[in-house]
């Protein structure tokens, strides 16, 4: 059996959100005319807060604008490690460094598990020294470019504990003691789920939850 530490990455393991600034970080290294796009991700985001669209559709309609349809790995991967480089050095909480130290030295193993894309969180995630990455997965078509299109589910709410579930299984690990960090009440499901529950920096909403469920909150700086 393994023992897990499961970190969630934007506002947990980072201070601020990594999605649209990884997007514009690609739009002014590749092509900064992309910029002009802005605002028609605003209207994507209105819509969104309209429940208009879904957190998946406004991933897919955002990646398109700002890195367009099609990208292949070779023209993504400098703009991943700069962008990696930078969240190490300027977005990471102190805390999160510290939680995975100590968790390191428990002897458990640890994974991220964020609704970010997976191709860029797991740069992230290496270089923080996390064993395993879970994310949102972009398609990667026959021509070997990652499309602008999500493969599966957006790894946001229920969605992300089913993912970890499946990759529990298909990594063929058995379940030991799981401990799982977020900010977020959209984690819930995996909150529930795992035996040591904390509650990093909660929003209100979370921080009024784990008040009722007796989670432990903590604050990383």
């Amino acid at each position: 059996m393994t023992d897990f530490a499961i970190y969630d990455m934007d506002r947990t393991v980072t201070r601020r959100p990594t999605y649209t600034p990884f997007l514009l970080h690609c739009a002014m290294r590749r092509a900064p005319w992309r910029l002009l796009f802005l605002p028609l991700v605003l209207l994507s985001m209105l819509a969104y807060a309209a429940k208009l669209i879904d957190r998946g559709r406004l991933k897919e309609i955002n990646h398109q604008l700002l890195l367009g349809a099609e990208r292949r790995p070779s023209e993504l991967m400098p703009l991943v490690e700069s962008f990696a480089e930078a969240t190490l050095r300027a977005n990471i909480r102190p805390g999160a460094r510290a939680a995975l130290a100590r968790d390191k030295s428990e002897g458990r193993r640890l994974v991220m598990a964020t609704a970010s894309y997976r191709f860029y969180a797991k740069e992230i995630a290496d270089r923080l020294g996390f064993d395993d990455c879970i994310g949102t997965n972009s398609i990667l078509g026959l021509d070997s470019q990652v499309h602008a299109r999500i493969d599966g589910e957006n790894c946001y709410g229920p969605a992300k504990l089913s993912m970890i579930l499946d990759w529990l299984g298909k990594a063929g690990l058995q379940r030991g003691q799981v401990r799982f960090y977020s900010d977020h009440a959209s984690d819930a499901p995996v909150f529930e789920w795992a035996d040591e529950p904390v509650a990093v920096n909660p929003h209100a909403r979370l921080e009024r939850l784990a008040a009722a469920r007796g989670w432990r909150v903590e604050d990383w700086g």
